[in-house]
């Protein structure tokens, strides 16, 4: 008898695991995107005669680097990279963005990607863009893509203007996990309460939330990421055309 109730209870919690709606968290640079769209938003930029190259771009390529060693300063990062928000109305920066997308932003976009994004819809999962880069460059990038849902880094808006300040906390690193968090819980809803938890990541900066997840996926991943993936054996995949 102790036995029937017990296969009986497992039952009841592998019906209840499968009747549960899983959640599938996608970074955005590298991962879903073959290529950066922070970092290639400044060479726009300067390519569009609105910043001066020699200056912008060492300084921007030395953030880069920083950020896939692993020791980016995030807040030093945003300061620069957020100043140039503030020097136009938000008027011409969405006009200027349409511009981006179509020139730099589409090409990165890949088929396998979509169609990583489109099965997780067709199942019926959540799914979000969360990112470190800021949402005014990643939300029309995340939506083009057919997800409703972004979590990037915020900046800070007062009057209708950016102010090149950061509101909130950077959706970066450990952050990823604090925005993530929060952002459910906001929905009554906790990571715990999906039956299976996904996040793609190219990078070994999203180690922290990657272990949150239950399954975690290396896309195209960086040596680090590469050989975290391979001792813990997480399915690494590869989203280029």
């Amino acid at each position: 008898m102790k036995q029937d109730i017990n296969s009986k209870q497992d039952l009841d919690s592998k019906q209840n695991l499968a009747s549960k709606q899983n959640i599938a968290l996608f970074d955005l640079d590298n991962t879903l995107l073959a290529g950066d769209s922070d970092y290639n938003w400044g060479l726009f930029l300067i390519n569009e005669g609105l910043l001066d190259g020699k200056t912008h771009q060492a300084r921007n390529d030395q953030f880069y680097q920083d950020y896939k060693n692993g020791n980016l300063d995030i807040y030093k990062f945003l300061e620069f990279q957020l100043k140039p928000l503030s020097e136009h109305s938000k008027a011409f920066l969405d006009t200027l963005h349409l511009k981006y997308m179509e020139n730099v932003i589409r090409p990165m976009m890949t088929q396998k990607a979509q169609d990583l994004v489109d099965t997780h819809k067709a199942a019926g999962d959540l799914c979000v863009v969360i990112t470190a880069t800021n949402s005014f460059v990643t939300k029309p990038i995340a939506t083009a893509y057919g997800i409703e849902h972004l979590i990037g880094t915020d900046p800070e808006i007062k009057d209708g203007q950016y102010t090149g300040g950061v509101q909130g906390v950077p959706s970066f690193q450990e952050g990823k996990v604090t925005r993530i968090n929060d952002w459910l819980k906001a929905r009554g809803q906790h990571l715990d309460d999906f039956g299976k938890s996904y996040f793609y990541s190219d990078s070994h900066n999203d180690l922290p939330l990657m272990k949150r997840v239950t399954n975690p996926v290396a896309v195209d991943a960086d040596p680090t990421l590469t050989a975290y993936a391979e001792q813990n054996q997480w399915p690494h995949i590869s989203l280029r055309n």
